[in-house]
């Protein structure tokens, strides 16, 4: 036979105790219930439901009502009493233990033997001595009362359970209590390390031009703590011009501490400084970070520096205007390079009729038939001797009766600046005048360097159609192409282009002529 009670805690709310006056309350509290006759209850005042004598295998029911200012809401449960080997406990639950459980420090790699904490006490309440040694619910080995750790790793923490059976007025009880074991770093190390405290450099304060609302600096000191056994307390603390922050009449400065790690009760701990409204006067103060435990302390400075103030709205509008000009140069020297090309060189090019003893400024080597001789006689020799002032030298024109066809070729090719070769379908066919002209300007060209040699395409001709001296000329001079109706302006570009290649006109012989 046995009497029991049963605590049943309501929260807040609606589910609220009703006390003696019959008011309604919102805080924690248990409600009191006492058994009456045919299942009817009452509350009471008393923390409980205390119910009557109750033999095991009998089934009680229990109401109760828990009542607010609104409302009243009614619980019934059912009871049942089951002998202890009746009884599955399930294999998380912890014994029931009455006081805090007791810390224990292992050193890792180290050994240590945990006692029973308070046996004293469950002697004193006992009849008679302890019916065993405690039980400790682990695999370690125990020894006689206590248990046993010889080496001391990572998973052997955790909560440690010791129980003592003991009579008492003819029932038999249980003392439990628990340890708390916590694996702390070795004691060498511990020995040998003093605390440590260093300011982060990478942290640093604002410029002082920035408008303070919006100026806000921050400096962080990281300390290495090791732990003490004797006396674990520490502290990480700023302190400026030699005064703590709690001692300062400036309600600018802040602090806060944050652990950043934990390595068996050694710590990393952070503190952050926080400066509102940053000012000019701030960079003269000094700013010192210290760390303090049981075994020392130590402080470490602050060098604060002024960052440089940029003018980041100047300089990215110099910078988009600077790209905005590169771009449209360049647009411009693309789209027009070779009139700038031909202003440069009549402005700073070298006129060669001052610099050589020649007597033409281009020799036109060309097909002798129809279609070709009209385009060099009317458009190449009218547009470059009426137009342009060359001197141009066509060998059917200018040479003199009698003479040898081939001495007069080579000498009036040697007597010229530049050979202008027309490219035609029908140019330089073997054993012509034509394939002469070519050879000996290609000769002069590679042998004194003073002639060079132009190609002007009249008409599209298939590679395989050439001789092999123009073939090989195609791939080393340059080529400029006649485009029909389009390139008769004297504006076009194949005119440019013509007078890029040919002697340089400085601006005297430019004067009164429409060039460009």
């Amino acid at each position: 036979m046995a009497d029991f009670t049963l605590l049943l805690k309501s929260s807040g709310g609606f589910m609220s105790n009703v006390n003696p006056i019959g008011r309604a309350t919102s805080e924690v509290m248990y409600g009191v219930f006492r058994l009456r006759s045919r299942g009817t209850c009452d509350p009471h005042s008393r923390l409980g439901v205390t119910c009557p004598t109750a033999q095991a295998g009998r089934g009680f029911f229990f109401c109760c009502f828990l009542p607010n200012k609104s409302s009243c809401s009614k619980i019934a449960m059912g009871l049942k009493l089951l002998r202890r080997d009746q009884v599955t406990p399930a294999g998380s639950c912890e014994p029931p233990v009455a006081t805090l459980p007791t810390p224990a420090l292992i050193p890792l790699q180290e050994g240590k033997t945990l006692d029973c904490p308070d046996l004293k006490d469950a002697t004193s309440m006992s009849d008679s001595p302890p019916t065993g040694p405690p039980f400790w619910n682990s695999d370690r080995e125990p020894w006689g009362s206590s248990l046993r750790f010889y080496t001391m790793v990572d998973h052997y923490q955790g909560l440690y359970y010791c129980t003592v059976h003991f009579q008492r007025g003819g029932k038999q009880l249980n003392f439990t209590r628990a340890v708390n074991v916590t694996a702390i770093s070795e004691s060498l190390r511990r020995l040998q390390t003093r605390p440590h405290a260093h300011t982060r450099p990478g942290n640093h304060f604002l410029s002082p031009q920035i408008p303070p609302a919006y100026s806000r600096a921050a400096l962080a000191c990281r300390a290495t703590v090791p732990f003490v056994v004797d006396d674990p307390s520490w502290d990480v603390w700023w302190t400026v011009d030699g005064q703590t922050l709690e001692k300062l009449s400036d309600q600018r400065f802040s602090q806060s501490n944050r652990v950043l790690k934990d390595d068996h009760m050694d710590l990393t701990v952070e503190n952050l400084l926080l400066i509102q409204d940053f000012r000019s006067d701030d960079l003269r103060r000094r700013f010192n970070c210290s760390v303090k435990n049981a075994r020392g302390s130590e402080s470490r400075r602050a060098l604060l520096r002024e960052d440089a103030s940029l003018p980041s709205v100047e300089l990215g509008c110099g910078l988009g205007v600077t790209l905005v000009l590169m771009l449209l140069l360049f647009v411009v020297y693309h789209v027009f390079w070779l009139e700038l090309l031909l202003l440069y060189r009549s402005w700073f090019g070298t006129d060669e009729r001052f610099t050589d003893e020649k007597d033409f400024d281009v020799y036109i080597s060309y097909a002798r038939n129809g279609e070709e001789e009209q385009f060099v006689l009317n458009t190449l020799r009218g547009v470059l001797e009426n137009e342009f002032g060359y001197s141009v030298c066509i060998f059917d024109r200018d040479s003199l009766p009698g003479g040898t066809i081939t001495d007069e070729t080579l000498s009036f090719v040697a007597r010229s600046r530049r050979l202008l070769v027309v490219v035609s379908p029908g140019y330089a066919s073997r054993g012509s005048q034509a394939l002469l002209e070519l050879k000996a300007g290609l000769q002069g060209m590679a042998l004194g360097g003073h002639l060079r040699v132009i190609l002007v395409q009249y008409k599209p001709v298939q590679r395989q159609d050439l001789v092999r001296e123009l073939r090989k000329a195609q791939v080393a001079l340059a080529l400029v192409r006649w485009q029909g109706e389009k390139s008769k302006e004297l504006s076009s570009r194949f005119w440019k282009r013509l007078r890029v290649e040919l002697r340089t006109m400085n601006v005297n012989d430019l004067h009164n002529k429409s060039l460009f």
